[in-house]
C-alpha cells in the first residue's frame, strides 16, 4: 500500500515513544501451511509483495528510527525479492534506504527475533524500545500502532496489541470431544506489534530460551521473565497471513482500508 493511501490515518492519533524506538520484523521462515512455492511473505499482494506491505506501513510510523528485517541468508542481497515494488514512489525508495536495515534470521522465529535485538543492540540507545511485528500481518492500522506507543510509553512491562475473544471456547480431550466450554470473559488473541524495551525483551528471550520455553510471541518471554505487558485491542483486520485463504481476506482488507483513506 503506497504512502499516500493511507496518508491521513498515519496522521491521526500520532503517539511518540519517550525512547527511542525501532522495529524488528522477522521475516525469515518459509511458511509451510501457505503449501506455496514461495515463502507466504514473497508472495503478491496488492503493488507488492506481503513483506512489501509490512514494511510500507511500518514506514508511516514517524517515530520508528530505524526498522530490522531479519531476512534468510539466501534473500538477504536479493533486493528486488523483497524490498522493491512495482509502484514504489521516490519518497517510499528514500524511506526505505534511509531506515531500512537487514541483518540474517536464525532457525526459528524466537531466534530471528534474538539476531535482530542483537542488530539493534549495535546502533541504538540504552534505553530504546522495540516494537516486533509479523512480516505476514500486512492489514495492520497505523492508528492502531499509534494507541500501543502512546498507551504502553513508561511502561516497564511493555504491550501488545490483541483481541478479545468473541466466540465460545471449548476445550478438547485427546480423542476430539468437548471436555468443557471455557469461559472467555478474560481470553485475547495476541497479535502484533509487541511493544518492549530492547534490552529487558533480549534478556528475557535469552532466559526463556535457556530455560527450555517455548517462545510463541515475545510477550511470552516476558511473562516467563516475571513481566505483566498491557493488552491493547487492535481492529479485527490485523489478521496473520498463515493459509491461502487469509491471503484473500487480507486482499479484501487492504482493498477496504484505502477506500477509508
Amino acid at each position: 500500500m503506497s504512502a499516500s493511501r493511507v496518508a491521513d490515518e498515519a496522521g491521526n492519533n500520532k503517539a511518540t515513544s519517550t525512547q527511542e524506538l525501532y522495529a524488528v520484523i522477522p521475516a525469515a521462515g518459509i511458511g509451510r501451511r501457505m503449501n506455496n512455492t514461495i515463502p507466504k511473505q514473497y508472495i503478491e499482494l496488492g503493488d507488492g509483495t506481503v513483506l512489501n506491505q509490512t514494511i510500507n506501513r511500518l514506514l508511516l510510523v514517524e517515530s520508528i528510527v530505524k526498522i530490522v528485517v531479519v531476512l534468510d541468508a539466501a534473500s538477504i542481497n536479493n533486493k528486488d525479492r523483497w524490498l522493491y515494488c512495482d509502484e514504489a514512489t521516490v519518497e517510499q525508495m528514500e524511506l526505505l534506504r534511509s531506515k531500512v536495515v537487514t541483518c540474517v534470521g536464525g532457525a526459528s522465529r524466537a531466534e530471528s527475533v534474538q539476531n535482530g535485538l542483537h542488530c539493534l543492540k549495535e546502533i541504538a540507545a540504552d534505553n530504546a524500545s522495540v516494537l516486533v511485528h509479523d512480516a505476514a500481518r500486512p492489514c495492520v492500522r497505523v492508528s492502531d500502532i499509534h494507541e500501543l506507543i502512546g498507551e504502553v510509553d513508561g511502561d516497564a512491562n511493555g504491550g501488545l496489541l490483541a483481541m478479545p475473544v468473541s466466540d465460545t471456547i471449548k476445550l478438547a480431550s485427546r480423542e476430539g470431544r468437548v471436555k468443557r466450554t471455557v469461559d472467555r470473559e478474560s481470553l485475547w488473541r495476541a497479535a502484533t506489534p509487541q511493544l518492549f524495551h530492547v534490552n529487558e525483551l533480549l534478556n528475557a528471550m535469552n532466559t526463556a530460551l535457556a530455560d527450555g520455553v517455548t517462545i510463541t510471541d515475545e510477550a511470552s518471554a516476558m511473562e516467563h521473565a516475571g513481566y505483566e505487558p498491557r493488552l491493547i485491542e487492535c481492529q479485527a483486520d490485523n489478521i496473520k497471513i498463515t493459509t491461502a485463504t487469509d491471503l484473500i481476506l487480507a486482499k479484501q482488507y487492504l482493498a477496504a482500508q484505502a477506500r477509508e483513506s
